[in-house]
């Protein structure tokens, strides 16, 4: 090999390596912002939040679930939690009418959401970007 060969070949690799870690930030991202996003609705249906305000509560929090809500049962009563060790190093806990709650909140996201959605479609679908020339309409602004 030549030394514009290894060269080309370092250069080829060093952006291989920024794109794989750009990749997994981004992923990151997305999933502190579903984390807090939840956690939003949680506090909106009535969980009540525990922040782990000690390094014994801080260990016990993440051998728990994370970022699920999961039922536990304690006299004969559904309580439900969820942890969260990394965004707001706490967690939520709820009975069955605040989970009721919550999935309501739930759907009612949901439907906020793709109504959104539908109507940024239809603004984007009666937009004339042919008048701009070539290449507009086509996905590029």
């Amino acid at each position: 090999m030549n030394n514009n060969s290894i060269i080309n070949w370092r250069l080829l690799k060093g952006v291989c390596i920024v794109m794989v870690c750009g990749l997994f930030i981004s992923c990151a991202a997305m999933k502190a912002q579903d984390a807090e996003d939840k956690e939003q609705l949680l506090a909106a249906a009535g969980f009540k939040l525990q922040l782990a305000d000690t390094p014994e509560k801080m260990a016990h929090l993440k051998t728990l679930t994370q970022q699920k809500i999961v039922t536990h049962e304690k006299d004969g009563k559904n309580y439900y939690v969820y942890a969260d060790a990394t965004t707001c190093q706490c967690l939520y806990l709820g009975d069955d009418s605040d989970y009721q709650r919550f999935q309501q909140l739930q759907i009612q996201k949901k439907i906020v959401d793709d109504q959104k959605m539908t109507a940024e479609m239809n603004e984007n679908a009666t937009m004339n970007w042919g008048i701009w020339g070539p290449g507009y309409g086509m996905g590029y602004y």
